[in-house]
């Protein structure tokens, strides 16, 4: 199976969101990781969406959110040519014995501890998925309470991301 991200500009209205999952659940496609939030221009909401399945499968995906009323724009998200993010929460049970080992483990992938208590710990994450998941492999020896998930979000390198100026006078 292949993984396809694709970024989204769709007008920023109401029901945009629904239409757009809709489309995977009527199809019977999975959606990996939807993220959406507004861009530069406030009419304009920018969707990172990751699903996976074989080529035609993928093709089919992009074929059909072309056809919705409100998608402006659809941009593949290529590995080689992208920058991936995705910020996590991870709540981790800890004590005075279990701290500072978990403190080395923070520091080696460059997150950070946001909340401490007696019991436990809150680590702020943000990296690619070989960064979340390589932390939380590490931590898997301690008892991870509780994981929150932002999602996926995408930029391609350089200039060739979508031009959401020139979109919006089209």
């Amino acid at each position: 199976m292949e993984e396809l991200t694709l970024s989204i500009l769709v007008r920023n209205s109401s029901g945009v969101l629904t239409r757009v999952s809709s489309l995977f659940a009527r199809r019977g496609y999975n959606i990996d990781s939807l993220t959406v939030g507004p861009t530069n221009n406030p009419e304009i909401s920018r969707m990172t969406v990751v699903a996976q399945g074989d080529q035609r499968i993928l093709e089919q995906i992009e074929k059909q959110l072309r056809k919705l009323e409100d998608v402006i724009e659809i941009f593949a998200l290529p590995r080689s040519s992208s920058v991936y993010r995705e910020l996590v929460l991870v709540k981790v049970e800890s004590n005075a014995s279990t701290r500072a080992d978990i403190v080395s483990i923070v520091d080696i992938f460059r997150a950070k501890i946001v909340d401490v208590s007696p019991d436990s710990m809150v680590i702020e994450v943000t990296g690619d998925h070989g960064k979340v998941n390589g932390l939380l492999t590490m931590l898997d020896g301690f008892n991870i309470v509780e994981i929150v998930r932002t999602g996926m979000a995408g930029i391609a390198r350089g200039l060739n991301d979508l031009d959401i100026k020139n979109k919006k006078e089209n």
